[in-house]
């Protein structure tokens, strides 16, 4: 390059905003050797020219792994990092841009980064005045600790953590965004780290962003909840104790579209530790928007998730799958798992949940419904239990008789070929001989031949 800096810094541009266009013309400047040069700009001119090369670098560094690679060849990282402590807060932010954009890729250049000594002067800059330099460093962090636990433990180590946690409730909202969703890269990979981020403080205030004005915080407020609810029955019961049911699911019943999911994967998660967190979860009165959520949302895997988190609800007692089948969730259940246009994954979970909740349900009402239009395999699971229901209850026998189900019971048995002989017997055996005979298919034949076979007097 020329040695004049105002024209070493619109060249420096100009490549940047080519690299930046496609990921071509990046491997073209790489092709041309002039990442060298521009490792050198960082370590030697004004600042300007240092502001100008870092962005080349993050241009380039943001396609791809490989490209990403070839600056950490150049000897990049070891001039950005320096720029990460120089005065002028422009630099320092172009400089954590180009280090976030290297370590996104994956495992070993994030590890690459951590080993250059870049964390420790990305958390220096959160505690700048900088707004946007606060912003850059907080998801530079994220994408470095979102590759794996010794990476999050890293950044766990260097201090970040409590600088990041009061950004929850910051004025502004890119702070808040990236706050959230770099605390939640860090819980996400263990119960230890999870617990690291509790210790910040950030519930009650986390719940909070669920109401935030930004769908983005919102959502990753929520994704946050999620990573540290998945972990221990502990921080999931520490999340229902400060009122994260009950924001969750108020969050579910307003948020739009694909912004509930990790908010609706949240409940799921907590309620599958225990019975007492699935009630948890029906007392806050989550049954309602997820079954909302199962039935009127267009995309499947957003379903697929509203049905995984139903079934853990309802798979704990009886009391549990009752308050489901009360609110009609089995029928649609069954409707996402039989539909021709649901997805395979929206199918299987549809399934899966059924069958959960069937295995504890004894709403009679619910069940036999049911029967008439599930599946074979899943008419067993019905079967089962209403083979355990009705021997204990008079009034369920009685309207298992006016609703058509004992009839239907026979009629059903013969069609598959007897494979459900057991639980016909079994519930067979709650009724009258002459009743069951009345029911049955050939009765009316047995009567005919009856008449027929008659010689009056």
């Amino acid at each position: 390059m020329l040695q004049v800096p105002s024209i070493q810094q619109s060249a420096a541009l100009a490549l940047g905003r080519l690299a930046n266009y496609s990921e071509e013309l990046a491997k073209t400047i790489v092709g041309n050797e002039i990442l060298t040069q521009l490792v050198y700009s960082l370590s030697e001119q004004n600042r300007f020219i240092k502001k100008a090369a870092s962005f080349v670098l993050r241009a380039v560094a943001k396609h791809s792994p490989e490209l990403a690679v070839a600056v950490v060849d150049s000897g990049a990282l070891e001039a950005l990092t320096p720029c990460l402590e120089e005065f002028d807060p422009a630099v320092r932010e172009a400089a954590a841009w180009a280090i976030g954009y290297i370590a996104q890729h994956n495992a070993e250049l994030a590890q690459t980064v951590v080993e250059g000594g870049s964390v420790p002067s990305l958390v220096l800059c959160l505690q700048e005045p900088e707004i946007s330099l606060k912003r850059i460093s907080a998801s530079a962090l994220s994408d470095i600790c979102k590759h794996s636990p010794e990476l999050a433990q890293a950044v766990v180590d260097a201090g970040a953590v409590s600088y990041l946690a009061p950004f929850i409730l910051h004025p502004d909202v890119k702070l808040k965004r990236q706050a959230c969703t770099c605390l939640a890269q860090v819980a996400k990979h263990s119960a230890d780290l999870a617990e690291a981020v509790v210790e910040a403080d950030v519930f009650p205030r986390v719940l909070c962003c669920l109401k935030d004005a930004d769908l983005f915080v919102q959502k990753s407020a929520g994704s946050c909840i999620r990573e540290i609810a998945k972990q221990t029955p502990e921080l999931a019961k520490l999340i229902v104790n400060s009122g994260g049911a009950s924001a969750l699911t108020e969050y579910i019943a307003d948020a739009p579209g694909n912004s509930k999911l990790p908010a609706i994967m949240a409940l799921g998660y907590i309620a599958a530790f225990s019975e007492t967190l699935g009630l948890a979860v029906i007392v806050a009165q989550g049954i309602a928007p997820l079954k909302d959520a199962l039935v009127s949302e267009p995309e499947d895997h957003v379903k697929a998730a509203a049905a995984w988190t139903l079934g853990h609800i309802g798979r704990h007692t009886s009391d549990h799958a009752h308050a489901l089948a009360e609110q009609d969730v089995l029928r649609h259940l069954l409707a996402c798992m039989v539909h021709d246009d649901s997805s395979e994954d929206l199918q299987t979970k549809s399934k899966r949940a059924l069958k959960a909740i069937l295995a504890k349900c004894t709403h009679m009402q619910s069940l036999q419904p049911l029967l008439r239009y599930a599946p074979v395999k899943v008419q067993k699971y019905i079967l089962k239990q209403m083979s355990c229901v009705l021997p204990h209850d008079v009034e369920a026998r009685r309207a298992f008789v006016q609703n058509g189900g004992l009839q239907f019971l026979q009629e059903l048995n013969e069609t598959v070929g007897g494979r459900f002989a057991d639980f016909a017997q079994n519930i067979n055996q709650c009724y009258p001989p002459e009743v069951v005979e009345y029911y049955s298919p050939d009765y009316s034949k047995k009567i005919m031949d009856k008449i027929d076979d008659f010689q009056p007097l």
